[in-house]
């Protein structure tokens, strides 16, 4: 496959401003991207590749213009190298090749970013090395994103890498809400700190609800109910983060499918002294064998609620302590913002799951929030309000675009000349 863009062919073709965006989202043995154009915000393009380094391994590429089938293939994908060759491939079949003169840059999803990236940062050899020394805090997911941002560089040396981070968005929260109260010179030592994570989907989804009331982020209060196998809340005052559930880790906060959220630590040590587990059992057990799953078997909402129809009283508790978690930080950042104008649900289960919405909702009325039963039963890919007039506070569900908020980060970076220098913060 050709990787750069040939030479005598520029210079017979009229010049291309370049307005593509390949956005890639590298796990430990998955990629997932999407293929945009900023100038409409259209896709071109999206595929996973999944069960990288199995014999299993499956690429499934999706074309998002003319109508075309999406396309399969099986067999063994070594390694991401040879996962992102493929995925150039399936898209040169489309006449969408990354040797491209209209693709602008290349967008990574990086997990962590810690206090020093603030903004969405052009990757040059002292950002991945910083990426790389924020993996002891991020071993599952920082190790994989580098891996993607150095194969994209082989695939396209000439062309801007842009890392996009989770928890840039949160860097604004103030001292009082990201320290915890331990020693302060063991936490600084260790960069022992509340991060947040989610921060794309905050960042759009609070965004897009001040779009839906019709006024400017500046303007507006949202509490943030990202809800899916992981989830996190935030409260977001004037379009800045001010306090978010997840901590250190994506360990902390809601109750999640395979996580346990907020814990007491000393259960750590309980479990060692009385049970004999190891720290890596117990890390497992808290962060996979948890949450939903840990409570009844299912880490599916739809799942759950047909077994709560059933009459499965396990499935049921497990359902009522996920709201009460979710109650709790709803009332908490109540208190935090002051002033409440909107709370937004969004990813899989807030967008899709109208019995958390109502029941998360409930008995808050005294808070000024509401949910009207026949708004929240609507079924829609769209932005909308499922509150009744008469409330004081806004209850949306906002549909998250995490893809489409790296997209355009990536794009505004590199279309205003920020390819040339780095872009991140060192406070």
């Amino acid at each position: 496959m050709t990787t750069t863009p040939s030479p005598d062919h520029e210079s017979t073709a009229a010049p291309v401003e370049p307005h593509r965006v390949l956005v890639l989202n590298s796990g430990s043995s998955s990629v997932k991207y999407q293929l945009l154009d900023a100038r409409d915000r259209s896709r071109l393009a999206s595929g996973l590749v999944e069960r990288i380094g199995e014999e299993t391994s499956r690429l499934v590429h999706t074309p998002l213009t003319g109508g075309a089938e999406p396309r399969e293939r099986t067999g063994k994908i070594a390694d991401h190298e040879e996962a992102l060759k493929a995925a150039a491939e399936e898209l040169a079949a489309d006449g969408l090749g990354l040797d491209s003169p209209e693709l602008a840059a290349i967008g990574h999803r990086v997990v962590h970013g810690g206090l020093r990236f603030s903004a969405p940062t052009v990757v040059t050899d002292e950002v991945l090395k910083e990426i790389e020394r924020l993996v002891p805090v991020a071993p599952l997911h920082n190790p994989a994103n580098i891996t993607g941002i150095r194969t994209a560089q082989a695939l396209r040396p000439d062309l801007p890498q842009v890392a996009v981070f989770d928890t840039a968005f949160h860097t604004t929260m103030p001292e009082a809400a990201a320290r915890y109260a331990i020693d302060v010179e063991t936490a600084d030592a260790h960069r022992i700190r509340r991060y947040g994570f989610h921060g794309t989907s905050h960042a759009y989804v609070s965004r897009k609800t001040a779009e839906l009331l019709g006024k400017a982020p500046e303007e507006v209060n949202v509490i943030v109910l990202h809800l899916g196998n992981g989830a996190s809340a935030s409260a977001v005052a004037g379009g800045r983060c001010v306090e978010t559930s997840m901590g250190l880790t994506p360990l902390e906060g809601l109750v999640m499918g395979t996580r346990s959220g907020d814990i007491d630590p000393a259960v750590t040590f309980h479990l060692k002294r009385v049970a004999g587990m190891s720290a890596d059992e117990i890390d497992v057990l808290l962060n996979k064998r948890s949450g939903l799953v840990g409570l009844c078997g299912d880490n599916d909402m739809r799942v759950i609620r047909r077994r709560i129809d059933e009459g499965d009283e396990r499935a049921a508790l497990a359902f009522d302590i996920y709201i009460h978690r979710l109650k709790k930080y709803i009332g908490a950042y109540t208190a935090v913002l002051g002033r409440v104008d909107a709370v937004a649900f969004t990813a899989g289960i807030g967008e899709n799951a109208a019995p958390v919405r109502e029941a998360a909702i409930a008995g808050l009325e005294e808070l000024g929030m509401a949910v009207d039963a026949s708004l929240n039963s609507v079924r829609s890919s769209q932005p909308r309000l499922i509150s009744p007039e008469y409330a004081r506070v806004a209850v949306a569900v906002v549909p998250t675009d995490e893809e489409l908020e790296i997209a355009e980060q990536t794009f505004a970076l590199v279309s205003r000349g920020g390819a040339a220098r780095s872009a991140h913060s060192d406070n």
